[in-house]
């Protein structure tokens, strides 16, 4: 007689196994998130020892965040259909294993390379952890583990300037690649013993959809990183922009007629899902933008060491690591809606102080208003932001969702580099200290003007009441897709 296999089964909700499931996932997005912004002060090193120019550094950074955008929802796909555990562990084998090359790299060339090998393995192993950590939580208790998931993620962020800037500044570069590798290795056996695996039902892989969002998105954020040195009218970027544009409106026509889409485009007719991506869109645009032009004023105008950077960015970097948790809390009282307005608010009340007093000799006395302000909005936005996008959809889909909205925040860091990187480029550049700033300060106005046209755009969100109500009207839509697909199917057959 066949005994059924326990890990085919759903994971049973208990204390235990949540602390343990919120341990490994959370180490494993501490490792993600940190590699998003490690690198920011170790830019003028790598510059300096492998060479570069602009577009070279932000391929540096965007090489990773782009892969990692465009194919984080079929590694939730990819973990919905083959196992969510055993997806997760490969994601890691593959995220360690390029750190590891990022870290060996010779050339600049190189490091691009194996960055974007990086993404790749996070595209795989990110989504699958707000999946795993929220079947593993009572529903009552899910704000307050996703706000500890979102602390430490704020960790990562406010780790990732110090820890790239001492490692850089003590040791070499390379070591902020290093880094990841025993944590990689600890973590793998803990997955295996302690996750619990699960699938998805009727899973499927969405192949066309996959290749379409990819190439797309490349070829918009490739022309935008190449405008300034190619020249906005040349032929190479002019086609990625008419190309990725037309791409990205193929991918959006296949995911509204294809059931089995990799993004439904009827998940946007919530407007708890919609409203919550397109935010955390502009966000992380207006956010991960002007990091990577600060951290680089910090040192290259300022003066700082890469250490002296990095300490000096905790104000903002490190603020949610103590807001972040209270706000997870706050969410659960009142609903995320208002937290994530809020934290979006003060984001861009702190860029736009930021810009006002930028000056080549300013003191840290007259950053300080800036960076704690805009540490505060980045912590009350982490949390509740999570809840709000697991929450808007039914259980079978918030492996997707959880997807969709990393990748939607990731193509914001990527588009937010590129875009205000080329205004940095238009206005100034690296050759004195004051050309930096006149390039930097009409970037960190535009990076407040769109993270508050994301606070705008959150309140949309609806409240709790209204947003049960639409999640019940999605998952009769869902009923409704599936039926009429299988009235085709029956009728084709």
């Amino acid at each position: 007689m066949n005994q059924p296999n326990p890990s085919s089964r759903p994971p049973t909700p208990g204390a235990s196994s949540a602390v343990w499931v919120l341990v490994i996932t959370g180490l494993a997005g501490f490792m993600a998130a940190l590699d998003n912004l490690v690198v920011t002060t170790a830019l003028p090193s790598i510059r300096k020892d492998l060479g570069g120019a602009l577009e070279d550094l932000e391929w540096t950074v965007n090489a990773y965040t782009l892969t990692f955008a465009v194919l984080l929802m079929f590694g939730a796909a990819l973990g919905d259909r083959f196992g969510r555990r055993r997806l997760f562990i490969i994601g890691l084998m593959v995220f360690t294993t390029a750190s590891a090359a990022a870290a060996l790299a010779p050339g600049i060339n190189a490091l691009i390379a194996a960055r974007a090998i990086q993404g790749i393995g996070a595209a795989i192993m990110l989504p699958l952890t707000l999946t795993l950590l929220t079947a593993a939580v009572p529903a009552a208790k899910r704000g307050a583990y996703l706000g500890i998931f979102g602390a430490v993620t704020g960790l990562a962020v406010a780790c990732g300037p110090l820890v790239g800037g001492t490692l850089t500044e003590h040791f070499s570069w390379s070591w902020i690649f290093w880094l990841n590798v025993p944590i990689g290795i600890v973590l793998l056996p803990l997955a295996r013993l302690r996750l619990r695996e699960s699938h998805a039902p009727d899973a499927r892989l969405d192949v066309p959809g996959t290749v379409l969002i990819s190439a797309g998105l490349f070829g918009i954020v490739y022309a935008l990183v190449n405008a300034n040195s190619d020249g906005w009218t040349s032929g190479t970027v002019l086609t990625g922009l008419i190309a990725g544009a037309a791409l990205l409106a193929g991918f959006v026509r296949h995911s509204s007629v294809r059931p089995d889409a990799m993004l439904p485009m009827r998940l946007f007719k919530n407007r708890g899902f919609a409203g919550i991506n397109a935010a955390s869109l502009l966000m992380y645009l207006g956010m991960f933008g002007s990091i990577f032009l600060l951290s680089q004023f910090l040192q290259s105008v300022v003066g700082y060491s890469p250490t002296e950077a990095g300490l000096r960015m905790l104000p903002w970097t490190a603020m949610p690591l103590i807001v972040s948790p209270l706000a997870g809390l706050l969410s659960d009282r009142i609903g995320g809606r208002p937290v994530v307005v809020a934290g979006l608010a003060f984001q861009a009340v702190g860029l736009g102080l930021f810009a006002l007093v930028l000056d080549p000799g300013m003191s840290y006395g007259t950053q300080l208003p800036g960076l704690i302000i805009s540490g505060i909005g980045m912590g009350l936005y982490f949390a509740p932001a999570a809840n709000l996008v697991m929450s808007s959809v039914r259980p079978g889909e918030q492996g997707i969702a959880s997807g969709a909205n990393n990748a939607l925040r990731e193509v914001g860091g990527a588009l937010g580099v590129a875009v205000l990187g080329a205004v940095f480029a238009a206005r100034g550049g690296y050759g004195t200290a004051d050309t930096f700033v006149d390039g930097t300060v009409p970037a960190l106005w535009i990076g407040a003007a769109l993270v508050g046209l994301g606070a705008l755009t959150a309140l949309l969100i609806p409240g709790r009441g209204t947003r049960r109500t639409e999640a019940a009207d999605g998952a009769a839509d869902a009923a409704d897709a599936t039926d009429a697909a299988d009235e085709r199917q029956s009728a084709t057959v």
